[in-house]
């Protein structure tokens, strides 16, 4: 073998890359033969530029793929482009082109760019979510549920865009204006479809229970976003009907503070508002004002309080009371009933409503005391809160003006979009038959992609071409549905297709065998919407028989954000990093060993231009090691040092190091990977480079390989090849398992002891000493014992092998 050439990363990685593709080093078998792990990082939207932030969640996910491969799993470790959506219509108007066009050349950018990076993909599995073969089974599978009862179409209020003739999401109206057009947005309401989701609102909370390896935060900010509540609708009636509308129902948790509801509060799209308007200008006036309001729940919390009495009155159901009706903008028609029992005593909201106008202020709870007890409630004042709300439960239940409900915070997902650049709803309106599904034989049912696009005119009720079809019933004269589906259904379901593709059922039972997915990896900005939906699907594909795990990710890990001088990275802030060129002067190695040795994947990333330039020298360490050594490690015959070895030692501590990265790499604190790879060096520098210890050096330099290779599979597997350290691709070879017959060798350390954080002296321990034997030791040593006399610890904080620290007050 020729002597090492000094460290190119650029021919390095151009080597290792050539090789995993002539080999095909990445491919997955559908049928394998041995365990499977299947790890999935989110797939990037087709913006043009990878950028750090996706750089580092595919690193950890790969690093991950490549450490479970050398453990003996068969990986599936895929990758694809989430390409529908408004961005890309934006950017096709911004750069005078076509959606499509933009897209497909983005991808392409964006896939040399991450091919770079040297990442252990099957490029055989990549799609688009704009590939009719790829959306093909997204329409089929929305024909299922629709035939299933999953999905139904109906009037809903919606944020409308009278320039650009769509419907904008909350997040879209910007001081009631939309956020491209700037013109005045209205409250519209228009046909749309909408999945039930609702229908599985107790499985989607209940079973994040079951969801043990994911973030706490995640499966909070769900069951937030779900909202089971225990509550009651109680219902107020009205003196005399108001077109046709008997009484106005409420839904509360609060029923315990009825006697002090003053007023009742409707929504401006409650239908009795609607039903006052008509004979009062000042109400249809007042309701045309809140058609421009933001109805984003954060926004309303901030907002102005506003009103108009109606000059109508309902009856208390516990009083007999008249009280007075009010239309509020601080009432949404999308949550409860669209209608509210305003207790300004005991609710902020409703206080400062009124207050502004001058209602009433009734404190009907008294909880100065305890119990807590009722005040200003007739008959039940001077009770206790829990009996006076029981009797108060039964009078409304007996008198038919009450009942117990379990109500949800979570809304039907309404799928429809009135934009061009998405997947065409596969349904067919036919003046005989009414709404009727396409054939399967039929589908995909294209986008066409050949048409002029200009933004508010391309939409695909513009295009006749598309729209004009026969019933699939009747054959009659027909018209296509023309909304689209919302980009979050496309990648609600991606995780199947990536598993089976081709001309036969994207959920077939076959895909089973590698679900539900072993790690997914995104950033929490993700943590409700796009990962309620997935959830949500995986369910419906349960119902329908098509699969029958209830849950489609066991484990999921949230990355970190990537920050710069303590901001996150953004093109707005002007402090983004471009990989490209890193990978240009660095290496692709050099950057996914900072991005995994810089901070556990869970925690913010600070970036760090010195830290990339530390990665580079501990790279073009490893390469001069092996530059110098390649004779001894290729010549070498290993035999395990006697007992009486001074390098019993080395051994027994790589061994111990082994096992420490094992421990971590089990809860994916990749970071340590990263430090021990660092540490094997250190340990291997220390041994002398002749040919009496040639063996171990050849063993330790090969542990060391395989420890680095998951973080830089380039450098690792040009070295492993050159030296023969094994079969031939290291991605082949095994990972090294710690000898615990080494580890329980006596390799001593000195441990820090600190007193409230002030050092007090060392203990010499074993290395693998466990915090509660340490703990006992520090007390008994009469030397700290004197800074502990008389007081209380309150806790003990142990960094193995570094630290022990008491806190004692």
């Amino acid at each position: 073998m020729s002597k090492l050439p000094a460290y190119s990363p650029a021919e390095v990685e151009s080597q290792a890359q050539a090789y995993w593709e002539n080999n095909q080093s990445f491919k997955t078998d559908n049928n394998p033969s041995k365990p499977t792990y299947y790890c999935l990082s989110m797939f990037p939207y087709t913006s043009g530029k990878a950028h750090v932030g996706h750089v580092r969640n595919y690193t950890i996910g790969d690093v991950i793929t490549r450490y479970k491969k050398l453990n003996g799993f068969h990986t599936l470790q895929p990758f694809g482009w989430d390409s529908f959506g408004l961005p890309a219509e934006n950017a096709a108007i911004k750069n005078k082109t076509h959606p499509a066009s933009w897209t497909r050349r983005n991808i392409e950018s964006m896939k040399q760019q991450i091919k770079k990076l040297g990442y252990a993909y099957d490029w055989n599995r990549e799609f688009a979510t704009c590939d009719p073969e790829y959306y093909r089974w997204q329409q089929w599978l929305f024909i299922k549920m629709y035939n299933s009862d999953l999905v139904y179409q109906k009037e809903a209020w919606v944020n409308w865009d009278p320039v650009d003739q769509t419907v904008l999401a909350n997040e879209q109206v910007i001081n009631g204006r939309g956020w491209r057009s700037d013109a005045l947005v209205e409250k519209k309401k228009i046909k749309q479809w909408f999945c039930k989701i609702t229908d599985f609102s107790d499985s989607l909370l209940d079973d994040l229970d079951s969801l043990n390896l994911w973030p706490d935060q995640v499966k909070r900010m769900q069951k937030n976003w779900i909202g089971r509540s225990e509550g009651t609708d109680v219902v107020f009636s009205l003196p005399n009907p108001i077109n046709q509308i008997k009484d106005i129902t409420v839904y509360t948790t609060r029923v315990d503070t009825l006697y002090g509801a003053t007023y009742v509060a409707l929504s401006p799209e409650h239908p009795l508002s609607h039903a006052l308007a008509g004979s009062n200008q000042d109400i249809l006036q007042f309701i045309d004002t809140c058609k421009v309001q933001s109805t984003a729940e954060a926004d309303l919390a901030t907002a102005e309080k506003k009103g108009i009495f109606t000059g109508q009155y309902a009856t208390h159901p516990l009083t007999g009371k008249p009280i007075a009706i009010w239309i509020a903008n601080y009432v949404l028609m999308e949550y409860g009933t669209g209608a509210i029992m305003a207790v300004p005593a005991h609710d902020e909201r409703d206080l400062a409503f009124a207050e502004k106008y001058h209602i009433d202020v009734i404190q009907v709870i008294d909880d100065s005391k305890s119990p807590a007890v009722m005040i200003n409630c007739g008959k039940l004042t001077g009770l206790p809160v829990d009996e006076a709300k029981q009797q108060m439960l039964s009078q409304l239940t007996s008198q038919g003006s009450g009942r117990v409900k379990t109500q949800y915070r979570l809304r039907d997902w309404g799928i429809s979009r009135q934009r061009y650049w998405g997947v065409p709803i596969p349904m067919v309106h036919c003046h005989t038959c009414g709404v009727v599904p396409a054939l399967n034989e039929d589908l995909p049912i294209r986008l066409p992609e050949n048409i002029d696009y200009r933004y508010g005119e391309s939409s695909l009720s513009q295009q006749p071409g598309f729209y004009e079809t026969k019933c699939p019933k009747c054959g009659a004269e027909a018209k296509r549905e023309t909304d689209t589906f919302d980009t979050f259904f496309d990648s609600s379901w991606y995780y199947h297709y990536f598993i089976t593709q081709g001309d036969h059922d994207m959920t077939e039972k076959a895909n089973d065998r590698w679900l539900p997915v072993d790690m997914y990896i995104g950033g929490i900005e993700h943590a409700i919407l796009h990962l309620l939906y997935a959830r949500f699907i995986q369910k419906v594909l349960v119902k329908l028989k098509l699969s029958k795990h209830p849950e489609p990710f066991t484990q999921l890990l949230s990355q970190g954000m990537v920050l710069k001088d303590g901001a996150k990275m953004s093109k707005s802030k002007g402090n983004t990093v471009d990989p490209t060129e890193l990978i240009t002067r660095y290496g692709a190695d050099t950057l996914r060993f900072f991005i995994t040795f810089a901070a556990p994947p869970e925690q913010s990333l600070e970036w760090s231009d010195g830290g990339v330039e530390g990665a580079y020298r501990f790279l073009k360490k490893v390469w001069q090691y092996a530059q110098d050594n390649a004779y001894l490690m290729m010549h070498a015959k290993y035999h395990v040092p006697s007992a009486q070895s001074p390098f019993i030692k080395t051994l027994s501590e790589v061994h111990t190091l082994l096992s420490h990265i094992e421990r971590d790499l089990a809860k994916q604190q990749l970071n340590t990977v990263a430090s021990g790879s660092m540490k094997l060096l250190a340990l291997l520098q220390k041994v002398p480079a002749d040919p009496e210890h040639a063996g171990l050096i050849r063993l330790v330099f090969s542990i060391l390989l395989r420890v680095l290779n998951p973080i830089c599979p380039h450098i690792t597997h040009v070295l492993w090849q050159h030296l023969t350290l094994g079969v031939e691709g290291i991605e082949n070879s095994q990972w090294p398992k710690p000898d615990l017959n080494l580890i329980a060798a006596d390799i001593s350390v000195d441990i820090v002891v600190q007193i409230n954080g002030k050092t007090r002296g060392h203990v010499n321990v074993q290395s693998d000493v466990d915090k509660s034997t340490l703990e006992q030791l520090v007390m008994q040593n009469d030397k700290f014992k004197t800074h502990l006399e008389g007081k209380t610890i309150k806790r003990v904080i142990y960094i193995p092998q570094k630290l022990i620290n008491v806190v004692a007050v």
